[in-house]
């Protein structure tokens, strides 16, 4: 008996963070995904990921996509990767290689500073009971309970879901921000409805309060306001090999 979720695009975001959650937690042992296990988790306790249909070229199975998909059992000593398939790809060849390369370069690091490599520990933050939320909970829910805070209440919820997102940025769990940032869109609508019947002067300082608030997880990989990695130096891990540009003559 293997104990199964899936994880798709009509779970709600919170519910997302919360099967992550279990998941990390062994509440459950398989998460299958639905186009959405590539880039921005990360999860030290995956120690297999296993790839469907990897021959079907095309966006979700492009020579990135595998890479990124099979990044994600990177985190744990024991990671492996099974990729399913018919034939071998020119997508699956590329994914493959530059994994063994980074593989190479990863392994010669790591002897030339003796370092012995170990799973990554990492501490199961629970964002959803910081901010009071429970699993079962739906959107609609959670709109109700918006609608019956005070705007001071509102203010406070918007300040702790910002130090929650920008905390899960900086623990590279972007899901979680990204999922944080699109609650805390709609908790500045209901407020923003609120203050439409305070005096104008009232809405004009709780606005620029408001305008302070950061709601953006930045880039595609959703860091918020965090500092950026240093650059890896040619054969450190993550650098990748260099390439020349040639010029055509006429």
């Amino acid at each position: 008996n293997v104990r199964v979720r899936y994880l798709h695009s009509e779970v709600d975001t919170l519910g997302r963070i919360q099967i992550l959650r279990d998941l990390r937690l062994g509440e459950f042992d398989v998460l299958v995904g639905i186009n959405l296990l590539r880039e921005g988790l990360d999860l030290p306790e995956v120690s297999l990921v296993a790839i469907l249909d990897a021959d079907q070229e095309g966006f979700l199975r492009s020579s990135t996509s595998l890479i990124q998909t099979i990044g994600r059992a990177a985190r744990n000593v024991s990671g492996q990767v099974i990729l399913y398939a018919d034939k071998i790809t020119g997508a699956i060849q590329a994914a493959v290689a530059e994994t063994k390369r980074r593989r190479e370069i990863q392994m010669e690091y790591n002897e030339r500073h003796n370092i012995a490599p170990t799973t990554i520990r990492k501490a199961v933050n629970d964002i959803l009971d910081t901010l009071g939320y429970q699993a079962k909970e739906s959107r609609k829910v959670r709109r109700q309970q918006h609608e019956e805070m005070e705007i001071e209440d509102l203010r406070e919820l918007l300040g702790q879901m910002e130090s929650a997102m920008l905390e899960a940025a900086r623990n590279l769990e972007f899901e979680a921000a990204a999922a944080l940032r699109d609650e805390m869109q709609s908790v500045k609508k209901q407020l923003n409805r609120k203050l439409e019947g305070l005096p104008i002067a009232d809405q004009i300082a709780l606005s620029e309060a408001l305008s302070k608030i950061k709601t953006d997880v930045g880039t595609a990989r959703g860091v918020a306001e965090v500092e950026p990695r240093k650059a890896p130096q040619p054969g450190e891990p993550g650098s990748r090999p260099a390439r020349s540009r040639s010029r055509s003559r006429r």
